[in-house]
């Protein structure tokens, strides 16, 4: 084995200051075996945790798995080119190096997909260059005005220019939309191929017809059509979607899907004790704390919930922190026609729990909250939260013509609709509290569980769309007095007396703000709440040497 450069290199380490988190550089002298362990400090805040499926599978089934899997990798090759155009490069260079410190590299980047550290606002851990704004879906010198002056200028090509499936490149001197069948070719025909293997294998005909679909939308880029067969899947073991879909990754205008893949088996029993909340969808539309002309009765009241245990995921769905449930497709066509599927991840999310969410909230909350703190309303806000993201605005009308929430807000819109999500998951369980579907006080649990919740979400960096949703409500909400601070024991407190009214409150406006598509007013929201204060920073001091969230050791199939 190669020795440690000994030799003295110099590091340039960032280090806050000011509440409005100021940076300022301080040059310090390390070692090459100092920066190994730095590396492995990052790497080390993710706990790893081997995941388990805890049911049986037939042959068929593992043979659909692991087909799948397969075609996962290539959707990390696809997503590792979104990131950043030089994602390949560089883990050439690390992958054939023999030198220690760049193994060390090479582990984070394969963490991160890429060489920019998300939990530090995407600081880069490999070379100085910053990561683009919009990652590697616009030329890097393009700046928003150019992309608006296009579009602006050529209505005919507005459609293709804004769409979630396009890349944006330059020919010619001029800018150009590149559908992701073209720009992605070589990748997404190999996907497709091992697609369409899977599907040999199922014996489940819904399943076999999305992933023939999807095999096919790989090539057309036409996904409407695969994204209708995923809602029609039923009586399926195997629960699987593979494709682009969220648009975290594009910070300049919040158009452009990240390619993913989560792989899992159902949980039928534990799926089937959560449909109750399906039945309740339209009338938690109705109970939206806004106005009637607001409220969205044209999505398809189709809302499948589904409790699964993760066996693999690819893509943005694995960079960093892990997801622990989601909430698809994102088309509007797709959601008016048949609404939206909840997955769970109970696997996951009772690793997050035990390994990073409990040692948190005993240290930051005070004993009379923690009373109210459980595992259960945990997975439930998690159920609540995904059915939230399909209520509310999502075709508006503003200044007379048909858009979306998602064009109207840009860059603001994934960090508001996670806020939305989270808020409406309490302010739901509330509503569903009084009718009975939860036991008495329930509502209450669910307000100081997430509450408690927020310090792990805020780690993730306030600029992912989550931690900064989190922040932006943790914000609004100690300012209207629904959480306090005490100074004398340095711990928080959610006043349960306070926090219904409180969660109404904020609904309302972050649905008023996607109803009106008002993008100043939400800017100057978002540039007013979404910010690390004193007392938070300070907590997220004490919190240093516990896990961010957890490393996956996925399953052998």
């Amino acid at each position: 084995m190669r020795k440690v450069v000994i030799a003295v290199l110099t590091l340039t380490l960032l280090v806050s200051c000011g509440e409005q988190g100021e940076k300022k550089e301080k040059n310090i002298t390390v070692t090459g075996k100092q920066q190994i362990a730095v590396l492995q400090s990052e790497l080390d805040k993710f706990a790893p945790v081997k995941l388990e499926i805890g049911q049986a599978i037939s042959e068929k089934q593992k043979n659909v798995l692991r087909k799948l899997v397969e075609a996962s990798d290539v959707m990390n090759e696809i997503y590792l080119r979104q990131v950043y155009v030089k994602n390949p490069s560089i883990r050439t260079r690390l992958e054939t190096s023999a030198d220690p410190l760049d193994k060390a590299k090479l582990a984070l980047f394969n963490l991160y997909k890429g060489p920019f550290n998300r939990l530090d606002h995407d600081r880069p851990f490999i070379g100085t260059e910053p990561k683009p704004v919009g990652a590697n879906f616009y030329p890097e010198d393009m700046t928003r005005g150019e992309f608006e002056s296009v579009v602006k200028d050529h209505s005919d090509q507005e459609k293709a220019f804004e769409s979630p499936v396009t890349v944006i490149r330059r020919k010619d001197g001029k800018l150009v939309a590149v559908p992701y069948s073209l720009e992605y070719k070589e990748l997404l025909t190999k996907a497709a191929g091992l697609l369409q293997e899977a599907a040999a294998f199922a014996d489940n005909e819904t399943v076999k017809t999305y992933l023939q679909k999807r095999a096919d939308a790989f090539l057309s880029n036409d996904y409407f059509d695969s994204d209708m067969a995923w809602m029609d899947m039923k009586n399926n073991m195997v629960e699987a979607v593979i494709g682009p879909y969220e648009v975290y990754e594009d910070g300049l205008f919040g158009y452009k899907a990240s390619f993913e893949s989560f792989i899992t088996v159902r949980d039928a029993v534990e799926s089937e004790k959560l449909k109750m909340v399906a039945r309740y969808l339209e009338a938690m539309e109705k109970n939206l704390p806004i106005p009637e002309q607001y409220k969205n009765f044209s999505r398809g009241n189709l809302s499948p919930i589904v409790v699964a245990n993760e066996v693999y995921c690819a893509g943005d769905a694995a960079s960093g922190v892990q997801t622990t449930a989601f909430n698809l497709p994102n088309d509007e066509k797709v959601r008016e026609a048949k609404g939206s599927k909840k997955v769970l991840l109970k696997n996951v999310a009772k690793a997050k729990y035990e390994k990073c969410w409990i040692p948190i909230t005993n240290r930051v909350m005070d004993p009379e909250t923690l009373k109210n703190v459980s595992f259960d309303a945990y997975f439930t806000h998690t159920l609540l939260h995904e059915m939230s993201h399909g209520l509310g605005p999502g075709n508006i009308v503003k200044d007379g013509r048909q858009t979306t929430v998602n064009k109207e807000l840009k860059d603001l819109y994934s960090t508001i609709e996670e806020a939305k999500a989270d808020v409406l998951g309490v302010y739901n369980g509330y509503f569903l509290t009084d009718k009975g579907q939860f036991a008495k006080g329930f509502g209450d649990q669910l307000a100081a569980t997430f509450v408690s919740g927020i310090f792990r979400s805020v780690r993730f960096g306030i600029n992912e769309a989550h931690g900064g949703g989190n922040i932006v409500i943790f914000n609004y909400l100690t300012d209207i007095g629904v959480i306090s601070f005490d100074k004398n024991t340095e711990r928080f407190s959610v006043r349960l007396d306070k926090a219904r009214e409180g969660f109404t409150k904020l609904a309302k406006a972050l649905l008023t703000m996607q109803a009106t598509g008002d993008y100043a007013r939400t800017k100057q929201f978002v540039h007013t709440y979404k910010v690390i204060r004193p007392q938070m920073k300070q907590a997220l001091e004490t919190l240093r040497d516990i896990p961010v969230d957890i490393r996956p050791v996925f399953p052998e199939i």
